[in-house]
């Protein structure tokens, strides 16, 4: 047998074992309900949940509570079935948190609370076109 062949074989076989130890760490979005489901049965799983932050009517995030160090904070996240649950984050606020449209928390329940490891924030696109808003002229002749 060629080297390159003996080669291509070691490759692949590489390529193999690492598409299978990732495949175990590969998690889709669920609700809170049904990551407390998940907890219950692993409390070591890594969950990844989907939502929204918590606001008011004039759309100013609410519920952030920031720790008196400010090394940590905790927030409301609603999730896609419109549940509210406290979410505890042991690091620094990310920047433009405040911002973020939707936010991907990875983590697990501890005691009736998630505790997040991650953090994913999807924020509005800086290249967005602006709505223009044009009032007709009316024409004196």
């Amino acid at each position: 047998m060629k080297k390159s062949h003996i080669l291509g074989i070691v490759v692949i076989a590489v390529a193999i074992t690492v598409i299978i130890s990732t495949a175990g760490d590969a998690s889709t979005y669920v609700t809170f309900k049904e990551a407390l489901e998940l907890a219950s049965n692993d409390s070591d799983q890594k969950i990844h949940v989907v939502g929204k932050l918590s606001k008011n009517e004039t759309g100013e995030v609410i519920g952030i509570r920031q720790s008196p160090d400010n090394q940590s904070f905790s927030f409301t996240l609603i999730d896609q079935n419109e549940d509210r649950q406290e979410v505890v984050f042991l690091n620094t606020m990310p920047a433009d948190f405040l911002r973020s449209e939707q936010v991907v928390v990875v983590g697990s329940f501890h005691n009736e609370t998630f505790l997040a490891d991650k953090i994913l924030m999807k924020c509005p696109s800086k290249y967005q076109e602006e709505t223009i808003e044009v009032e007709a002229v009316s024409n004196p002749e």
